[in-house]
């Protein structure tokens, strides 16, 4: 049985996505202030890591857990819910399917609470 991530494309997907990502959530300003001063560098291979990891890739991340990562940072609901959208909308223009989308996402929504600090 394959991973999400094989599924998907594997790292040339994932990489694709995080950029699309990246470009949307720059460009939107109701999250776009949560990057400011944030080496978006760094930030790229963290979240290639990161998303490789929760989709059954490779076990690459090596950053913070999300709760340490967001504390003191402010996030609400809508927050979440934009960043989520920006994150299935890449996932779409760079080709993965709606059901691997949609999976994809259910793994994400599992972390709001300590992407939330909730």
């Amino acid at each position: 049985m394959s991973t999400l991530y094989e599924k998907i494309g594997g790292q040339p997907t994932i990489e694709k996505v995080v950029d699309d990502f990246h470009k949307r959530i720059l460009e939107d300003s109701s999250v776009s202030g949560f990057f400011s001063g944030t080496d978006m560098e760094k930030q790229r291979n963290h979240q290639i890591g990161f998303f490789s990891l929760i989709l059954g890739g490779p076990k690459d991340y090596k950053g913070r857990s999300m709760d340490q990562t967001h504390t003191g940072m402010g996030l609400q609901q809508p927050h979440f819910d934009a960043i989520t959208k920006h994150l299935a909308n890449s996932m779409t223009a760079s080709g993965v399917s709606a059901d691997d989308t949609k999976a994809a996402m259910e793994a994400v929504e599992k972390l709001k609470p300590a992407i939330l600090n909730k």
